[in-house]
């Protein structure tokens, strides 16, 4: 039973306002069918394949019935809506819950555990906004994606005109207008850590095709995204820092590399874990393979294997030796050593102490030994880092060092959404970026400092892969912006 006694006047009046719509709904989202199938696709788009989802404030079902996903769960204020989300929506499980009240929590767990949890314009509903995110903290497991979508604060004006020109339904209660910055604090009071943000439609309306090609390539622009109407916000829980102790595996990708076997397992860190290292050679021509075997049969305290990758470049051979793997973590310390391999503990400790999900490398924060990386290089890298930063919606300082970390887990989950980028990946790195971001994972990055080579020559071709990363930036932007 609803205690209305006990809310706010604001909150009667929003509820007896929602009540009343119940029923007309529909016919405001019919009318404006671009805008609200616009902002479907974006939330598609972050959701993972076969997820479950929990809709908070579904309304009428319109929303929770398009969704992608294979388990959904809706939960609104207003039996009335609850009524009708039941009939349009069928599949979904819909319960009438209040999230603000503590004593509804239990019956919404009891249909989890959720991957995603979405408030689509929720939050300009909540009479206590803290409370009502603390209480979508307690619904999440470690895991959980909350997707927060709003309405951009500057289109305020326009949408009350467009309330008095009957374009759009009117709200009969005073909405909560946030900022982006509010957003934050209120994730960061409310125990949600914000991993990214974005924004979509510059124009709400098809236009004949010109408003949907503006939002597709216009909308998307540094400067000019400010300004779009839709915004959106990816959190995860804030975890309680708490040292595991998981497995891992080191994998080191050799080509023409045999002066580089044995410092790698003589200067690996020590983990707290059980530890294999694995090499994976591919097609030398020097005698890095018999090096291999050499070091294996004499280093026999540690767990090395070595493996001949079936295919060629360093992206086969690590995909080919991750599936060979067996640690809980999977890393990747590049064959020259110029990471020193001293450093990878510190890899480690981010995901063992739950501060971040993949972990990336930067070799641009600290100073660099002479000649362990040439001029040209050096700013190319800034200038893409600045890029795939604006692209990705995470900080990147350096996009193609080696080094990456990351949980097994959600390795498998980049690999079962590798189709969506498919194999575009000359270097081996973007697979693994790219799939992070599309995953909403915390991306943290490690800085180390850079050495130059001791042994062999970079194989890497300033020209030819500087326009392979041009190529690059294209596809990112396709993929990841043009939705």
């Amino acid at each position: 039973m609803l205690k209305m006694d006990c809310w706010s006047k604001r909150k009667q009046e929003m509820f007896q306002h929602v009540e009343a719509s119940a029923r007309d709904r529909a016919r405001w989202i019919s009318a404006n069918l671009y805008y609200h199938k616009r902002d479907l696709a974006y939330l598609n788009f972050i959701l993972s394949k076969d997820c479950s989802v929990l809709d908070i404030g579904c309304g009428n079902g319109w929303l929770l019935g398009q969704l992608d996903a294979k388990v959904k769960c809706g939960i609104d204020l207003s039996p009335s809506m609850v009524d009708v989300a039941q009939k349009h929506c069928p599949e979904a499980t819909v319960i009438q819950a209040d999230i603000e009240a503590s004593s509804d929590l239990k019956k919404i767990r009891d249909h989890g555990p959720f991957d995603y949890i979405i408030l689509s314009d929720t939050l300009a509903f909540l009479d206590d906004i803290e409370l009502g995110l603390s209480h979508v903290r307690q619904l999440c497991d470690p895991y959980t994606r909350v997707i927060l979508s709003r309405y951009n604060q500057l289109w305020e004006p326009v949408l009350k005109f467009g309330e008095l020109i009957g374009r759009k339904q009117r709200m009969k209660f005073d909405l909560n207008w946030i900022s982006r910055d509010d957003v934050r604090s209120f994730c960061a009071l409310s125990g949600l850590d914000l991993l990214t943000s974005e924004s979509h439609q510059i124009i709400p309306f098809r236009l004949l095709g010109l408003g949907h090609l503006m939002n597709k390539w216009l909308a998307p622009l540094p400067i000019i995204r400010a300004l779009n109407l839709r915004q959106y916000v990816v959190a995860r829980p804030t975890l309680h820092q708490k040292r595991l102790k998981p497995s891992v595996s080191v994998i080191v990708p050799v080509r023409n590399e045999a002066g580089n076997i044995e410092p790698a397992v003589k200067r690996l860190s020590k983990f707290p874990g059980d530890f294999e290292l694995i090499y994976v050679e591919g097609n030398s021509s020097d005698n890095s393979w018999d090096e291999i075997q050499r070091v294996k049969a004499a280093y026999k305290d540690t767990n090395i294997v070595a493996l001949k990758q079936p295919g060629k470049g360093k992206g086969d051979a690590v995909h080919y030796a991750f599936q060979q793997a067996r640690g809980d973590i999977l890393m990747i310390l590049d064959g020259d050593l110029t990471v020193p391999p001293e450093d990878m503990i510190k890899f480690y400790n981010v995901l063992a102490l739950g501060i971040g999900e993949f972990v990336n490398g930067s070799r641009l924060v600290y100073g660099m030994e002479k000649d362990a990386m040439r001029f040209l290089n050096y700013y190319a890298n800034r200038t893409f880092a600045r890029i795939f930063s604006y692209l990705l919606n995470q900080q990147f300082t350096d996009t193609l060092c080696g080094t990456k970390v990351m949980f097994r887990r959600d390795y498998e989950k980049i690999l079962s959404n590798k189709s969506f980028f498919g194999d575009f990946d000359p270097f081996g790195d973007f697979d693994f970026i790219f799939g992070a971001a599309k995953l909403n994972l915390k991306i943290i990055e490690v800085p180390v400092r850079y050495r130059a080579r001791t042994y062999g020559s970079t194989q890497i071709s300033r020209f030819r892969h500087g326009f392979m990363l041009l190529q690059m930036v294209i596809f990112a932007f396709r993929k990841l912006k043009v939705i």
